[in-house]
This record gives structure tokens, sequence and C-alpha cells, in this order.
């Protein structure tokens, strides 16, 4: 079992800044992936940036693309996501998602970003 525990959300304006930070603890071993999602009011919980354990390759959606960046410390066990120039459309709840080799996803509970304008 994987267990993820999200913080680093906040209330900031528009343009301003944010680092959240995803703690693994458990199997750690079996995580192959980490990703940040999101989910504004109403809608669809969505995939906004990606990174491989191994390897460490990432990717991102493209309403955040140049403006977020996913990082990791593999000896901390911890995903990062640095959030630049933030925008009103980037409010939601932030949730962390490890990969598992048991093909099983593991969630975290979420941290609150809002951006006003």
């Amino acid at each position: 079992q994987v267990q993820l525990e999200e913080s680093g959300g906040g209330l900031v304006q528009a343009g301003g800044s944010l680092r959240l930070s995803c703690a693994a603890s458990g199997s750690i071993s079996s995580i192959s992936a980490m990703s940040w999602y999101r989910q504004a009011p109403g809608k669809q919980r969505e995939l906004v940036a990606h990174i491989f354990t191994v390897g460490g390759s990432t990717s991102y959606a493209d309403s955040v693309k140049g403006r977020f960046t996913i990082s990791r410390d593999n000896a901390k066990n911890t995903v990062y996501l640095q959030m630049s120039s933030l925008r009103p459309e980037d409010t939601g709840v932030y949730y962390c998602r490890a990969s598992s080799t048991d093909r099983r996803p593991y969630w975290g509970q979420g941290t609150q970003v809002t951006v006003t304008a």
C-alpha cells in the first residue's frame, strides 16, 4: 500500500506562485510514476503533470506548460509541483497520484489552491 499526503495549497493572487508537495509512504518501491491532478469546482478531475520515478521524464497539460514544473526527490519520497504565473482558472483541489507496479492508483486527500483575480 502507498499513502500520499499533499501540502502547500493556499490562496494566492493572480500572477503569484505556490509550491505543492506530496510525500509518499508505505510501499515506496512499488511507485513507478507520480502525477498531479486537479479538480475545479463543478468540473471533472484532470491531469496536470506527470513524472516517472526512474528516468524523471515529465509531461504537462497544455494549459500549464511553461508555468508549472513537476519534480521529485526520490531520497525524500516526495514529488513537487512548482506553480508560477497562476491564473484564476488554476483554482481547484490538487491531488497527488502514485502509479504502482500493482496496477492500482493511489490518491492523496487533496490540497486546495485558490487564485484570485
